[in-house]
């Protein structure tokens, strides 16, 4: 079994008797372990990851756990090295667990943060993620989220120069087309459907998050974004349990705008292309509209 079960073994206190790959994931390694006791866990492990990469992720998984809204795989054992959550075991994508899902997501919004960003950097994909904290969303938004991505990508050469002047004039602009403030939400950040678990106890478990204080409409464009089984139950019920501000499928392009910018940096100018184009949909009025 080599070197993943003497790492958990080491974090947890028990033997590993048997290891199983588990498929998925362009990050990390991932490993399924039975352990003597019993359990099942998920060892994650990538060599050469940046030091702190898993820590990170704990905290994260940890934050948005203590919302005791949408349920989070519990942390076992976290190291430089590796990070060791409870095994959740998969099961189908219904939309009864959809609808659950919807209401929980907004009961983890709710619980809140004390600022716009969190007291530690972190990360998305490999991609570091500054979290210094802000005064306002707008703020916070422009300067440690769409601005660094903007910057990173174009060095890159994976978002010309035509393209980073549309998102940056957005972004001069951004007060026009935010929405009303609302109070920091404690978010996922990453909340696409390879982020999400359906779970055998039909509920939908959070896994990979890129949690700060921010804006709770940034989760659900991210869903809206990359699609997600059931996505309109979940909305649906989202909006009931927690009304939305009018306008806020407009908004929705505004608020993919980094993760679009992420994609740029990582795999190419073609979401490049797709960042900037969103960008001019919020400029010209056109987001959100049907086709």
């Amino acid at each position: 079994m080599g070197g993943v079960a003497t790492r958990a073994e080491q974090l947890l206190g028990v033997s590993v008797v048997a290891t199983t790959p588990v498929a998925g994931g362009d990050i990390c390694t991932s490993t399924r372990l039975r352990l003597s006791d019993g359990r099942s866990a998920l060892i994650k492990t990538r060599p050469h990851a940046p030091k702190d990469l898993f820590v990170r992720e704990a905290e994260g998984l940890t934050w948005l756990a203590e919302a005791g809204g949408a349920p989070v795989p519990p942390v076992l054992g976290v190291s430089q090295e590796c990070l060791v959550l409870a095994w959740v075991e998969h099961g189908r994508a219904g939309g009864d667990a959809a609808e659950r899902f919807g209401r929980a997501l907004a009961s983890t919004h709710a619980s809140g943060s004390e600022t716009f960003g969190a007291p530690i950097d972190a990360y998305i994909g490999l991609a570091p993620l500054p979290n210094t904290s802000a005064a306002t969303w707008t703020e916070f938004f422009v300067s440690r989220r769409v601005m660094p991505y903007v910057k990173a990508a174009h060095d890159r050469g994976s978002l010309t120069g035509d393209e980073a002047r549309v998102i940056e004039q957005l972004m001069h602009r951004i007060e026009e087309f935010a929405g009303p403030p609302e109070p920091p939400s404690r978010v996922h950040g990453d909340l696409w459907s390879g982020n999400l678990i359906w779970g055998h106890d039909d509920a939908v478990h959070l896994i990979d998050p890129a949690a700060h204080g921010g804006h709770r409409e940034t989760d659900l464009a991210m869903l809206t974004l990359f699609g997600t089984p059931h996505l309109q139950r979940i909305l649906d019920a989202y909006d009931e349990s927690a009304p939305l501000a009018e306008g806020w499928q407009a908004r929705a392009p505004l608020h993919q705008l980094h993760p679009l910018l992420v994609h740029a940096l990582m795999f190419g100018s073609g979401y490049g292309v797709r960042a900037a184009a969103a960008a001019q949909a919020v400029l010209d009025g056109t987001a959100g509209r049907d086709s």
